[in-house]
């Protein structure tokens, strides 16, 4: 997997934001896999949302409201 940030510039951005929280090693790989079960709960959110409306495709509509229902969960 090619990295479009590195490990250090990932690091600064979080530390940025984030400055009282400690960093473990593996933050690169943490960051990555939560980016990857967001975007499998989004498909998943997605699908069931294109179904509900009796569409064979999903629209921009269906990703726009599962990812706000998806955040308002996470949020919550």
């Amino acid at each position: 997997m090619k990295r479009s940030l590195s490990r250090s510039v990932l690091k600064g951005l979080v530390r940025r934001h984030k400055a009282h929280l400690r960093m473990a090693a593996n933050l690169d790989l943490l960051v990555h896999l939560n980016f990857l079960l967001f975007l499998h709960r989004l498909a998943e959110e997605t699908r069931t949302k294109a179904i509900a409306d009796k569409s064979k495709t999903i629209k921009y509509e269906h990703v726009l409201t599962s990812a706000k229902i998806i955040l308002k969960k996470s949020r919550g």
